[in-house]
């Protein structure tokens, strides 16, 4: 019998190794807008943070969330995403 490969994604901040269902997927679907991805299936340019406060603000202040992304982050989506990032590492 054959063993499943766990697909593995590396933090765009502190740039950990993780299984993919343990980070948070930051989409920037075709029509320009940034959503979180909880199901890992949205269409668009992806970019996997740790489900923590510290490694979202990080990739924030450093800009590597917009670099991977590919786009600006304006203050608005900034705060939404951070809300989501807290809501799951809360539930998470």
């Amino acid at each position: 019998m054959k063993t499943r490969k766990i697909p593995q994604r590396t933090c765009v901040a502190c740039r950990a190794t993780k299984p993919k269902r343990e980070l948070i997927r930051v989409v920037r679907i075709p029509s320009g807008a940034v959503v979180v991805d909880r199901k890992g299936k949205v269409s668009g340019r992806g970019a996997y943070i740790c489900p923590t406060l510290e490694c979202f603000d990080q990739a924030v202040k450093s800009k590597k969330l917009e670099h991977a992304l590919e786009v600006v982050l304006d203050s608005d989506i900034v705060d939404q995403l951070r809300q989501l990032v807290a809501k799951e590492n809360i539930s998470g």
